[in-house]
């Protein structure tokens, strides 16, 4: 008997193919720029989304006011648990007549405030910075409230009361103004 030689039949390699590779992606979707300019590299961060993080649209002065924010409220916080008499005379320019537990309490929620900023200076992510300037400017906020009623009820307004408040509106206005530049969609060229 006469054998033929068994030939194998030719498989197409579509992996690399780079024609049929392209078609594929093509055809899922993938590869090219959505509606929001985003560039998927597959079907499961298409669908499930993609970690916003910057690429080099990150606003100029951003990781410095987190880093002073961080320090601020982290020496704020030591402040407050350490030496609570110390830091109200500071701020209001009269001795504390209430109890100290108060204060260190304050002390400990800022010391708590201030590791979430320490993390939000560390991170890539958009959304966390988001939350992390919204969390600040929150907290300036209210504390604005809280020692415009305090130096109100304390009597005469002094020097450094004034610049307790007019600090907390700056501080504010800054966290504000990096939140909603995150915040703004990047338009296309």
């Amino acid at each position: 008997m006469a054998s033929k030689p068994h030939t194998q039949p030719m498989k197409k390699h579509s992996q690399t193919d780079l024609v049929s590779r392209l078609k594929t992606r093509k055809m899922l979707g993938v590869g090219g720029e959505d509606d929001d300019g985003e560039v998927h590299r597959s079907k499961i961060s298409q669908v499930l989304g993609n970690e916003t993080k910057f690429a080099g649209r990150e606003p100029i002065g951003l990781r410095l006011w987190i880093l002073i924010s961080a320090v601020m409220l982290t020496l704020m916080a030591l402040m407050a648990v350490v030496f609570p008499n110390h830091l109200y005379e500071m701020m209001f320019s009269e001795e504390l007549s209430t109890t100290q537990v108060s204060l260190r309490l304050y002390g400990g929620a800022l010391l708590s405030i201030s590791l979430i900023v320490w993390n939000g200076l560390h991170t890539a992510e958009k959304v966390v910075i988001q939350w992390t300037l919204l969390m600040e400017a929150c907290y300036f906020g209210v504390q604005f409230l809280v020692a415009s009623v305090t130096v109100a009820e304390v009597g005469p307004v002094t020097s450094s009361s004034i610049l307790l408040l007019v600090s907390h509106v700056l501080f504010l206005i800054i966290s504000l103004s990096y939140y909603f530049h995150l915040g703004r969609r990047n338009k296309k060229p």
